[in-house]
């Protein structure tokens, strides 16, 4: 059957669909690709639609992984959302927050950090980037470019450097080969409501064995018809309308005075 959900690409919805221990679990079990055992949901930033800012939504979590080996071990999870283009720097600021944040340390005397794995997910594309999903993930080497096995991972090095999940929205097209995709289905802009981009069309019997998905589109459902997320999607159109609309125009701006440039110099050199 063909429902109308909420798109989570708006800040307002993803906010409300995350919050959910039982999506935060799916999702992030699909990113990490391993098993979250549980998640707490830390501090968020939402900016609400000020329209001095970019609009950029942040989570915090910390959850418990099941590796392969059946161990258990803590994961710190900075996630970011953001609709347009923005400086890496405010990235780099968030990541040096959660490096300095106390609550970020083991318990029971542990001198080590929890380890960090940044996840964005981005409503622009990344350069010439083809991957829907991008890990990037660290390694040691000695001096020779060696890569070193021995005594990795370590906490003192997990410490110090971090992994990121890059996922580039605009290159998801619908297309379904595995659990990440299918899970981050929900959020593809294809699929949009051409007469109501707040909402998106989906056929609901392509989930239909999968309880845990359709759980994500009920949960999308109570947020299409949330009057107040409604509302905050409306604010967030339109601050985003006017932002677009101000980097169009600096954009042309920037190209004219280009061509300007170029046109002074060939005058120069005649």
């Amino acid at each position: 059957m063909i429902i109308s959900i909420a798109n989570p690409m708006y800040d307002s919805v993803f906010c409300f669909l995350m919050e959910d221990e039982r999506v935060a679990k799916t999702i992030l079990s699909a990113l990490l690709k391993r098993e979250v055992m549980e998640v707490e949901v830390r501090k968020h930033e939402y900016t609400n639609g000020s329209k001095d800012k970019i609009s950029m939504f942040r989570l915090d979590f910390i959850v418990k992984v099941r590796e392969d080996d059946g161990s258990l071990n803590l994961l710190a999870i900075e996630l970011i959302k953001t609709w347009l283009e923005t400086e890496t720097l405010r990235f780099r600021q968030y990541l040096g927050e959660q490096y300095a944040d106390p609550e970020n340390i083991l318990k029971d005397d542990n001198p080590y950090g929890i380890p960090i794995v940044t996840v964005y997910l981005l409503a622009h594309r990344v350069g010439d980037i083809e991957e829907p999903v991008l890990y990037v993930r660290h390694k040691s080497f000695d001096y020779d470019g060696n890569e070193v096995t021995k005594g990795i991972p370590d906490p003192f090095v997990e410490s110090l450097v971090h992994d990121s999940i890059i996922v580039q929205i605009p290159l998801l097209h619908g297309h379904v080969n595995n659990r990440l995709m299918e899970v981050l289905s929900v959020f593809d802009q294809s699929s949009k409501d051409k007469f109501n981009w707040h909402n998106l069309i989906i056929d609901e019997d392509n989930y239909a064995n999968d309880t845990e998905m359709m759980h994500i589109l009920h949960r999308l459902l109570i947020a299409a018809s949330d009057s107040k997320l409604r509302r905050d999607m409306d604010m967030e159109y339109e601050c985003y309308s006017v932002l677009q609309n101000r980097d169009t125009a600096i954009m042309m701006m920037d190209k004219k005075i280009a061509q300007q440039k170029e046109h002074i110099a060939q005058q120069k050199k005649a």
